[in-house]
């Protein structure tokens, strides 16, 4: 039997309840009925809509089960972008050594790097930005419209509607030429009705979005293909045909581990794998030459062109409108041209033209110079034009206490140093020349002195033999001792025979000592037991 699912605070409120739904079900009571008057089945149960007893709640909700009140810590709020709190008129000690801001440091900077920071010229402080920090709520972290304006989307309907307008406005153009042409010709009126059709067409032309494409000559491009050979079998996933497979890959072109470094996850390889081989004959010379030929310079000055004006404000964007960017573009450079054409005549005007009237020397003429260029047959640069080396934002060439070199420019005898100097010991004062030929002189000197000491050692001096008072050897007849020595070394003498006899008399610690002076071996004689001495024993 289905019951309505309550707490009860009692056995007899239980037996209550379940009386009057008996009686529900024999038709002696009225039905139950919920807040909106439709009346509640009792086979179903009622869970959600049940509040704990514990609550003393009149009558059923939801508020027990889940948080319903909101934190008054938290705030939608969000960032004020681009928002300055302070501008100020010369440097602050602190700030930011590039633009002069206090809310940042000169690594963290987002202006373009000066040439001559704002620390030194102490010109165009940059203002203060406004930094806050929220405390948003579980919603709040996971709302992806926050800080969203919504009248900034009124931009996006004006750039629509300009853009409706000027396509309005064109083939309403459009439409006159034509009806101008047909007036203006005396042979349309004999034209037959056929051409009637070709106009419906042309016309239906004009009206076709200028985003659409012609789709077939992509279609080599985006053919895709079930890669079916796997590990397992089967087909895993799509692949675009982008290259021709008999071609050889450009890891296997240079099978040299120092060779140039291969990218397995961009498949780029931007050095050349084969600089020494001959250029008319090598098919592949690295991504870095697609980069630097063709028209991937103009494509750079396009892209260069679009991102300089968006900055002054013009509304172009180069993935969003490339026509509208590259007939900007265009239009630039025929500006462009035009200016340093007036330019040009204006300044020819004003102080005449002395190329025209002089004759320069043949070899002036042709520009000669000493620098020598390699090229090939197809006119790429083989030899002679240097990589050029980006120059990182962190000082470089820095240079201290009078050096003109780096330090790690010089190494000599597993040893680094100043080029400028020739000194190994870092932050030391630049010498220059003199300290170099110090330092030669120096080395010239103590190469000398080994000379002359090699020299010395291997001429043999001549000694005098002498015989030494040794073990095992006779006193020589001009051995000299001293007295008081001898008497010691006679005492310690006796002391070292009574140890032998005895060993308790050894003390613990013992110290040895392995020099013989002449008494100690004087002593040793005078003291030792000949067992050869008839009189030994009387001794």
């Amino acid at each position: 039997m289905a019951t309505s699912s309550v707490a009860f605070k009692s056995r007899e409120d239980h037996r209550k309840q379940l009386e009057l739904e008996e009686a529900r079900k024999a038709g002696l009571a009225p039905a139950e009925v919920d807040e909106d008057g439709k009346e509640i089945n009792p086979h179903i149960p009622q869970y959600m809509s049940s509040a704990p007893w514990y609550l003393n709640a009149e009558r059923p909700s939801l508020k027990h089960q889940r948080k319903w009140k909101s934190d008054p810590n938290y705030t939608k709020a969000w960032y004020d972008r681009g928002a300055k709190i302070f501008q100020a008129e010369k440097f602050r000690k602190g700030a930011c050594e590039n633009c002069g801001a206090m809310t940042h440091t000169s690594k963290t900077c987002m202006d373009r790097p000066r040439k001559v920071g704002a620390k030194w010229t102490n010109k165009h402080i940059a203002p203060d930005e406004k930094i806050e920090t929220f405390e948003l709520d579980y919603d709040g972290k996971r709302d992806r419209w926050n800080g969203y304006d919504a009248s900034t989307y009124s931009r996006v309907i004006e750039r629509y509607e300009a853009r409706d307008e000027a396509r309005r406005k064109y083939l309403k153009e459009q439409q006159l030429k034509k009806l101008e042409e047909k007036n203006t010709d005396p042979n349309s009126e004999n034209k037959p009705a056929e051409n009637a059709e070709d106009e419906e067409d042309d016309d239906d032309d004009l009206k076709v979005d200028e985003a659409k494409v012609d789709e077939s000559k992509q279609m080599d491009f985006a053919k895709v293909e079930k890669r079916v050979r796997t590990t397992g079998g089967g087909s895993t996933g799509t692949v675009r045909n982008l290259r021709i497979r008999e071609d050889t890959a450009k890891y296997l072109l240079n099978l040299d581990v120092n060779s140039a470094h291969y990218d397995p996850k961009t498949r780029s390889m931007r050095e050349d794998p084969l600089p020494d081989s001959d250029p008319n004959e090598k098919f592949y010379e690295g991504d870095n030459q697609y980069r630097v030929s063709g028209q991937a310079q103009e494509f750079k000055q396009l892209n260069l062109h679009s991102l300089e004006a968006f900055d002054k404000g013009q509304d172009i964007h180069m993935q969003a409108a490339p026509s509208q960017a590259e007939l900007l573009f265009k239009n630039y450079k025929v500006i462009k041209e035009k200016l340093k054409s007036r330019t040009k005549d204006s300044i020819m005007e004003k102080y005449g033209n002395a190329a025209s009237e002089e004759e320069y020397p043949r070899e002036l003429l042709l520009g000669q110079s000493e620098r020598e260029i390699e090229y090939d047959r197809a006119g790429r640069i083989i030899k002679g034009q240097e990589m050029m080396l980006p120059k990182s934002k962190y000082e470089e060439d820095f240079f201290i206490n009078n050096h003109t070199c780096v330090w790690g420019s010089w190494w000599k005898d597993h040893q680094w140093g100043y080029k400028c100097c020739m000194q190994t010991t870092r932050n030391s004062y630049c010498t220059g020349i003199a300290g170099i030929e110090a330092a030669e002189a120096s080395a010239d000197l103590t190469k000398a002195n080994m000379a002359r000491k090699e020299a010395a050692e291997d001429i043999p001096v001549e000694e005098k033999e002498r015989q030494l008072a040794t073990w095992g050897t006779d006193v020589p007849d001009d051995l000299v001792l001293d007295e008081e020595r001898l008497a010691k070394c006679l005492k310690k003498e006796d002391e070292r025979k009574k140890e032998e006899r005895d060993e308790r008399k050894r003390k613990y610690n013992v110290k040895w000592n392995d020099e013989v002076t002449a008494e100690d071996m004087e002593a040793y004689r005078m003291k030792k037991v000949h067992h050869d001495d008839p009189i030994k024993d009387f001794m």
